[in-house]
């Protein structure tokens, strides 16, 4: 038996390691040494070559190759748009029955509160049948087109822990988020530019925080990044005050080998992610001026979204997110405040 130790395989582990590795019992560890015979586990993968946002193909051949996400907070309620509820009509400003407050608790109701049924008026369309209200004039003639989802429903009333299960399917912080396990799965296809863009209109993060575009428990590679419709496009990508292109290019050169010897040290995801990350500010630099540069649209672009290059709006957001989509991005998530978005 051959007992002799290489320590060129050996890798460093951080406390944090070693408990993440240790924390699902021996039987986690046997399972790896068997999975690592057959070939299927326990061999690291290339840390200089690996590009976590490669393009990779799903299991079915897809329709859609990219999306773009609107999050009007404040929008009028789907009850009064096209979830149309003839029992809620019945029930209109009588007394809530009791066996829906029956052991529940609302936020900011005492006593019995009474039923709201919607004041419009409903009908179905298209050959789908579905019901659209007399609020939505237009929208009644592309009703086929559209994918309404009338299954999905949670318990979560207050806006904060509503918007994280919207984007995480999960009420408290923490999760990944629905841009980040896109980017995950499938990558993107233009790899000068971010695969998942967050465009916000209001001045200010939603009532959700960043965690609505973050990457929980993925690494960090695949979080979402927040661009501006006005000013510098992204936050601190461009060169400081006394350094050029070139010496960008030697000072990354350096550090993506001293993160190559810590991710060999290590086997640390996340330094494979900073390594991804300060390439592509980098490639960044370049691509990313010509994509939000909306002034070169023609005047009837202009028009039809009703964009005034230079300013921060929810329409120039709109333009922006269809000029990314167009060059490979693979998921754009727009959020704004009622006040930003209605009107436009």
């Amino acid at each position: 038996m051959n007992t002799h130790f290489h320590l060129s395989h050996a890798r460093a582990l951080t406390r944090r390691q070693f408990f993440c590795q240790t924390g699902l019992s021996l039987g986690a560890v046997a399972l790896g040494g068997l999975l690592s015979r057959d070939g299927y586990a326990g061999v690291a993968p290339a840390l200089k070559t690996a590009n976590p946002l490669a393009p990779r193909k799903p299991h079915f051949a897809p329709k859609a190759k990219s999306i773009i996400y609107l999050d009007m907070s404040g929008a009028p309620p789907s009850l009064d748009m096209f979830d149309w509820k003839p029992k809620l009509a019945e029930l209109n400003l009588k007394p809530c029955p009791e066996e829906l407050l029956k052991g529940q608790r609302f936020a900011f109701i005492k006593g019995v509160p009474k039923m709201l049924g919607s004041p419009y008026k409903f009908a179905q369309y298209g050959s789908s049948g579905a019901w659209v209200s007399e609020l939505l004039p237009h929208f009644t003639e592309i009703v086929d087109d559209v994918a309404l989802i009338r299954s999905m429903w949670t318990d979560q009333f207050n806006h904060a822990p509503a918007e994280l299960f919207i984007y995480t399917g999960s009420a408290r912080a923490g999760a990944a988020s629905m841009g980040s396990w896109l980017t995950y799965g499938l990558g993107t296809e233009n790899q000068d530019l971010p695969g998942f863009v967050v465009l916000l209109s209001g001045g200010t993060d939603p009532t959700g925080g960043k965690s609505l575009w973050g990457s929980g428990f993925l690494p960090s590679v695949y979080q979402g990044v927040q661009c501006r419709s006005a000013g510098e496009p992204i936050l601190f990508a461009n060169n400081p005050a006394g350094m050029d292109r070139a010496s960008r290019r030697r000072t990354l050169d350096a550090l993506d080998k001293l993160d190559e010897i810590e991710a060999k040290q290590f086997g640390d995801p996340e330094t494979v992610t900073r390594i991804a990350q300060y390439e592509l500010a980098y490639r960044m630099q370049i691509s990313v001026p010509e994509v939000f540069d909306i002034s070169k649209e023609p005047k009837d672009i202009h028009d039809m979204y009703g964009t005034k290059p230079g300013e921060a709006s929810f329409a120039n957001n709109c333009l922006l997110a269809r000029r990314l989509v167009e060059r490979g991005v693979r998921h754009v998530q727009l959020s704004a405040p009622a006040r930003r978005w209605s009107g436009t």
